[in-house]
């Protein structure tokens, strides 16, 4: 009978000891190929996405500009949304890589690498399923420790850093992947120190660097960066009954210490510079209210994260409930009884339940929030198949919770084979890209999008047929590769050639022909488009009704202290005639998509 390959790779580990390093060596090419195709591949091919990117990057090109490292500012008013790590770390790619879409999206795309690196390194240390008590077979069924751990490791780390959520947030400036990598890497660097049980000194040092960890993620998100690792932390060990034990083993009272010395001085010097307006914005709007109501019309139903999950994290998403099953979370006795090295997945299930549970209480959705639980999502789909997968006896008689997955995988990809296929139908609704639709038809992407996922489909039941149900995860992974090189470039691009050129073709137009004091004003109906300040390099007003532009441009024009009697403005060529402006008022200079440049004198 012939092997397959993980019963090959399981014979050439035991027999070839002296080849460890080139399988580390293979493991890091791998990790390498994830993260140049998941965040490093077209990185600055597309503009700054409106309307969130460029408040991050223009806040941080304002301190290259300023000098002020303290306090953020973006269009010349002070920015609390964010501690200031994420502008920093921006700040400092302009220094060195000059002010462009490539550098400010860097540290995203290497906190993306970092954190998949660092799954891939816990799993390969930590990553065998551990099974409820009569589940084990037969040695010969089995794969030995060695094989199962690079198994996993493999499927964590791919799984981690392919699917839409770390797709989309690892390419962009926000603060998010950062803020994952932080969060994410403190609880991997505690469960190191946790399941090390024999050499003090290495636990101390994993502990060590949770702490660093941990003030950085206050530093880059604020209060939750602690107070929810500490949450999923306390709650992990209170189920285990360990946690006078672990407390004292973590240093908590120095480890506190080292946290308050590093994330203190910024938020004190921050609160000198400016009072009780940071205080307010910050820790008031941005944090408690965040929490307690509604921000910036962020809503949703009380289960939109669990959607967000689902579409997040998919196509590896469907065998979450399967996986969680399997891990038996509520034995609590039988993981009492386990050595801590045996714990990774119920960690990780505290870990997902908690991110999960702390912003499906909270009263403002943003699918972001999510981000944080995708290391541990992929941990516990990962443990579940590479269990499946190992004991290769176990697919002739599969349960029925892994019969049900199977089946919600096949319908899964005939639903996003007819969404790719229909997309054109409803993606002509946003009015800043109309012409997106015909856009995408003309390229023939809605077809190969569903020509791909019907093409997995089939795969899919094929090999369900045929019984060879551990092949399912290969199935879904090619999907998804080709989904990404053959719809998802190309679709951004479109949308970027749709949506943002226009504006970056009138800011450059504005730079050539501003005149000294002239200033610059935006209709900008549905919400301002900030990426017109960080092309433009220039403050801008922004009007969100057409009603009110004539008024402001008169108050603009009676507030000016120069000779300029005019001020240039971009608004939808469909919107002007409901600004009240005459002809005679106003000079064409250009137009680009739906945008149209004038100076209104």
């Amino acid at each position: 009978m012939k092997l397959s390959l993980a019963r090959s790779l399981d014979h050439w580990l035991q027999n070839r000891s002296d080849r460890t390093a080139l399988a580390w060596l293979l493991a890091i090419i791998w990790l390498l190929l994830l993260g140049g195709m998941a965040f490093f591949w077209r990185l600055g091919s597309n503009g700054l996405l409106d309307e969130t990117e460029p408040l991050f990057v223009e806040a941080a090109r304002q301190m290259t500009v300023t000098g002020d490292w303290i306090t953020p500012y973006f269009n010349g008013e002070t920015r609390f949304d964010k501690p200031p790590l994420i502008y920093w770390s921006i700040a400092i790619a302009f220094h060195a890589l000059g002010v462009n879409e490539w550098a400010a999206r860097l540290p995203s795309a290497i906190a993306g690498l970092c954190l998949v690196s660092f799954c891939f390194y816990v799993l390969k240390r930590y990553g065998i399923a551990a099974r409820a008590k009569k589940e084990f077979l037969p040695v010969k069924n089995r794969l030995s420790s060695p094989s199962q751990l690079w198994l996993t490791a493999g499927l964590g780390a791919t799984m981690l850093a392919l699917h839409p959520l770390t797709f989309f947030f690892g390419r962009l400036g926000y603060s998010d992947m950062l803020l994952s990598a932080c969060f994410g890497g403190g609880l991997f660097a505690f469960f190191l120190g946790y399941a090390q049980t024999e050499l003090p000194k290495v636990r101390s040092r994993w502990y060590l660097t949770f702490y660093i960890l941990i003030a950085l993620a206050i530093l880059t998100k604020g209060p939750v960066g602690i107070v929810l690792p500490g949450l999923i932390i306390f709650s992990f060990l209170v189920y285990l009954g360990k946690v006078r034990e672990v407390l004292r083993e973590m240093s908590w009272l120095r480890g506190m210490a080292l946290v308050l010395a590093i994330t203190v001085p910024w938020y004190i010097l921050v609160t000198l510079a400016n009072g009780e307006a940071y205080i307010d914005s910050f820790f008031g709007v941005h944090n408690f209210e965040r929490f307690t109501s509604v921000v910036n019309e962020h809503q949703g139903p009380w289960y939109f994260h669990f959607i967000v999950v689902l579409l997040g994290f998919a196509p590896w998403s469907i065998y979450l409930p399967v996986a969680i099953a399997r891990i038996q979370p509520l034995q609590r006795q039988h993981w009492q009884d386990r050595p801590r090295s045996h714990h990774l997945g119920l960690f990780a299930v505290f870990w997902f339940v908690g991110v999960l549970g702390f912003f499906t209480v909270a009263a403002t959705k943003y699918f972001s929030y999510t981000l944080p639980l995708m290391p541990a999502a992929s941990i516990i789909v990962a443990l579940w198949w590479s269990d499946r997968i190992a004991q290769t006896q176990s697919f002739r008689r599969p349960g029925w919770g892994f019969k049900l997955s199977c089946i919600a995988n096949l319908i899964f990809l005939i639903v996003l084979a007819f969404a790719c296929y229909y997309s054109p139908n409803w993606l002509e609704d946003d009015p800043s890209m109309p012409n997106i639709g015909a856009r995408i038809q003309q390229a023939t992407l809605p077809i190969m999008g569903a020509a791909i996922w019907l093409s997995s489909a089939i795969a899919c039941l094929i090999l369900v047929l045929k019984r060879q149900h551990h092949r399912l995860w290969g199935v879904n992974l090619i999907g998804f590769v080709a989904f990404l090189i053959f719809v998802a470039f190309p679709f951004s691009h479109l949308v970027d050639l749709e949506r943002q050129l226009p504006l970056r073709q009138l800011a450059q137009a504005v730079t050539q022909v501003r005149q000294p004091g002239e200033e610059l004003v935006m209709l900008s109906k549905g919400f301002p488009k900030p990426s017109l300040v960080f092309y433009t390099q220039h403050p801008v007003t922004y009007v969100l009704r057409s009603s009110r532009t004539s008024r402001k441009i008169r108050q603009i024009l009676g507030d000016r202290q120069s000779d300029t009697k005019s001020v240039l403005l971009i608004a939808p060529s469909k919107a002007l005639a409901k600004t009240g402006l005459t002809p005679q008022q106003s000079e064409p200079i250009s137009q680009a998509g739906i945008y149209q440049l004038l100076r209104v004198r």
